[in-house]
């Protein structure tokens, strides 16, 4: 059985206005449904400017002094009329809609979330991101708390579809977890790129964005997609690259780095057929696996157990 699903990614660039960035995104998803796409994915805080590249002492709800009139950091409530909106593009367009992620104000504090909506245009589910990053222009400590609603993996007649939001990219555990969940595709929608004059001593940031994601799609063997934003905002020069990887790591497209749709079809029974043929869920063994659960600060290099952060 060979199950074709066909994935479009808008590749967006953001301006200042919240209002006009919805209408866009809804644009870009009207267009995508009509190339035939079946999912598609916005990227990450498409309501506005990467507001998190300033620091934000005053903490998460307030707008940093540096950001103002900048990247002002729109809060949504869920439901809200930004969901609304969505709810009724994903309906018009019969897609699947990621709808990227918005700055939510909930009960609980204020998160990075993810919405997904049916092609009925049903909301899903909603993730919270929930590994935060923290590093000179990511300043998302300072606007966002770990995401409390566990990992999400939907239901649909395109597949099990998985959404996880940009920095958990980097980590195995939460691609894995989709795929324990029994995820066929993971989408991050993404906001990514380098800030001017920063070090890059390591070497090709983009090249190792793209191998670590590569890397979940063969070990879970499921098809990996990144939507990233485009454009220049601030201090930071977004890659775009968003890209589209099958189950054995193959990269079937890739964007560049102006705003633009990225379509690709992907085989889901490729994934089951890698799974089966690899058999890496066969033969785990999690009896083994304690040290992956336990907290450690310096990340057990010496081999010596760390205290708790």
């Amino acid at each position: 059985m060979v199950r074709k699903v066909t994935i479009g990614l808008a590749q967006m660039a953001m301006g200042r206005e919240p209002a006009r960035n919805l209408d866009r995104a809804t644009g870009m998803v009207r267009d995508a449904a009509a190339q035939g796409a079946d999912v598609v994915c916005l990227p990450e805080l498409f309501t506005s400017l990467y507001f998190a590249q300033y620091a934000n002492p005053a903490g998460p709800g307030n707008v940093p002094e540096g950001a103002r009139g900048k990247a002002d950091a729109p809060l949504e409530e869920i439901p809200g009329d930004a969901s609304r909106r969505l709810s009724e593009c994903a309906a018009a367009n019969k897609v699947i809609l990621v709808a990227g992620s918005v700055y939510e104000k909930a009960a609980t504090g204020f998160f990075n979330t993810a919405m997904t909506f049916g092609r009925d245009g049903r909301m899903l589910g909603k993730y919270r991101k929930i590994h935060i990053p923290h590093d000179e222009s990511f300043y998302e400590q300072h606007y966002f708390a770990p995401g409390d609603l566990g990992f999400k993996v939907y239901a649909t007649d395109k597949g099990n579809i998985g959404t996880l939001i940009c920095y958990d990219q980097w980590f195995p555990e939460a691609a894995r977890a989709n795929a324990l969940m029994g995820a066929d595709i993971v989408l991050y929608p993404t906001a990514i790129g380098t800030a001017q004059g920063l070090d890059q001593a390591e070497g090709g940031w983009q090249e190792a964005w793209e191998n670590v994601m590569r890397g979940h799609a063969i070990a879970n063997g499921m098809v990996v997609a990144a939507c990233n934003r485009a454009g220049h905002e601030g201090r930071m020069d977004f890659w775009g690259g968003s890209l589209v990887i099958d189950a054995f790591g193959k990269t079937l497209a890739r964007a560049g780095g102006d705003e633009q749709i990225l379509l690709a079809t992907v085989d889901l029974e490729h994934g089951r057929e890698v799974r089966e043929g690899w058999r890496f869920f066969h033969n785990r063994r999690p009896d083994q696996y304690g040290e992956l659960v336990e907290r450690r600060r310096d990340g057990g290099r010496d081999g010596k157990k760390g205290c708790d952060d």
